[in-house]
């Protein structure tokens, strides 16, 4: 069984500033993912005032999809739809994630909120 995953990144104004589609690509699906991801920020926003956390795990469910969340402390959202659940695994990854996103903050050349 092939997973597909979806990530992206959500500024602080709400907007995407990196998303990337892993694993098997469906065209059709392309919008939907989106659809799910940026539907749960609200959901991101309530749960991150109940959890002195980065990582708040998965805040949301569409079907068979997951949608995990971990919040920088500068209110910098990464987001993963995801099918599979290992949470240990998802929280590396969003570990590495935020590790690559601060040194692209670190560059001079970079201003934050903009896309990557």
């Amino acid at each position: 069984m092939s997973s597909t995953y979806y990530f992206a990144i959500v500024g602080t104004n709400d907007s995407p500033l990196y998303e990337t589609e892993l694993g098997v690509q469906r065209d059709e699906s392309k919008y939907l993912n989106q659809f799910i991801v940026h539907a749960a920020l609200d959901l991101v926003d309530d749960a991150q005032f109940m959890s002195n956390a980065c990582y708040l795990k998965t805040i949301d469910r569409y079907n068979d999809w997951n949608v995990s969340a971990y919040v920088t402390p500068s209110n910098t959202r990464l987001m993963l739809l995801h099918e599979a659940k290992a949470d240990d695994a998802i929280k590396l990854f969003f570990t590495d994630c935020h590790e690559l996103y601060l040194k692209t903050l670190l560059n001079p050349f970079y201003e934050p909120n903009s896309p990557i």
